[in-house]
């Protein structure tokens, strides 16, 4: 071997050593930055007032608990639901009140949606893509009991779409979980979900 085809074998394997940091520290570096910018907004809504870096956020989480927990108690929960009931019927409040209570209560909670994973079959009869059954109730837009709407989130992005379709286009899934489902799908279907159900 030449000394020019050494100094390019030497240059690849540099390169190569390179993507291979790339590919270890961009998923960290990353997540770390989500966690500080996550923590310094939170944190930030008391500074003007507790210039304490870090108690702002403690504050606030226990503040959360705290709701969360009072909201359990029978009668606390019972002004609390006053409360909510109140926004939502607030014109011009209940909009933006009720649609964003409702986008949450799809993740968490006793009305979650993105539970029922499914394969549904939209653009060709061989091409299938990863969406939750979020109603199966159609009747609302007289289409009747034999369609249902499914929910597709976008790759790598917190936009999806919609898309009503007819039952027999719809396929449950049902070796993985919902959770696993969503990875996949958001992740443009480059997560092992293999090495994601040994790790558990």
């Amino acid at each position: 071997m030449g000394p020019s085809k050494r100094g390019k074998s030497t240059l690849k394997k540099i390169f190569n050593y390179f993507i291979q940091g790339i590919i270890i520290l961009a998923p960290i570096g990353i997540t770390a930055y989500l966690l500080y910018w996550l923590f310094d907004k939170v944190d930030g809504i008391l500074r003007p007032y507790l210039n304490i870096p870090g108690l702002g956020f403690v504050i606030i989480i226990v503040f959360v608990i705290l709701v969360g927990w009072v909201s359990s108690n029978y009668l606390m929960g019972g002004l609390i639901e006053f409360f909510d009931h109140w926004l939502e019927k607030t014109p011009g409040i209940k909009f933006i009140y009720s649609s964003i209570k409702d986008f949450f209560e799809a993740f968490a909670g006793d009305k979650r949606k993105f539970n029922k994973s499914v394969l549904i079959n939209v653009f060709a009869n061989d091409v299938w893509i990863v969406g939750f059954i979020t109603d199966e109730e159609m009747e609302k837009f007289e289409l009747g009991s034999s369609t249902i709407a499914v929910y597709v989130p976008q790759s790598y992005n917190f936009a999806g779409q919609l898309y009503i379709l007819p039952r027999e286009r719809v396929k449950p899934i049902e070796s993985i979980s919902a959770g696993q489902a969503m990875k996949y799908a958001v992740t443009g279907g480059v997560v092992d979900l293999d090495e994601t159900e040994e790790k558990k």
